[in-house]
């Protein structure tokens, strides 16, 4: 068996597979669209978009960028619901992810307190 279908089914059943198949059909279910009709969107089959749908198969990384492609988001946000619509695509997003990364541990917790009382206060 190749590596890839046995990579796959390690995947199956696994929490990020789980969460992974709940946002997908969340997304699906958003556009009011059917398994049937994003599996025509995909090329996949209606059996393989419920499979990843029931978390029993896994995805390959071109499948998850088909789904996403399809659903008309990014692929980041079939794996949490932590990412608004659309803020992967705004520049200035990345632009500060950019900026934190070159941050040291210290300097990345002080950014991170201001941003959590600016939270805090809405």
């Amino acid at each position: 068996m190749p590596k890839y279908s046995t990579e796959r089914s390690k995947f199956a059943g696994s929490p990020l597979a789980k969460r992974f198949g709940n946002l997908l059909s969340a997304h699906r279910r958003k556009l009011k669209l059917t398994q049937r009709e994003l599996a025509e969107r995909t090329n996949l089959s209606v059996d393989m978009v419920a499979k990843l749908e029931t978390a029993a198969t896994g995805a390959s990384l071109s499948t998850v960028q088909l789904l996403a492609d399809a659903l008309g988001i990014d692929p980041a946000e079939l794996f949490t619901a932590e990412i608004p619509r659309g803020a992967l695509h705004r520049a200035e997003l990345s632009d500060l992810m950019a900026t934190l990364a070159r941050l040291s541990e210290q300097e990345f917790a002080g950014v991170r307190g201001v941003i959590d009382a600016a939270l805090r206060m809405r």
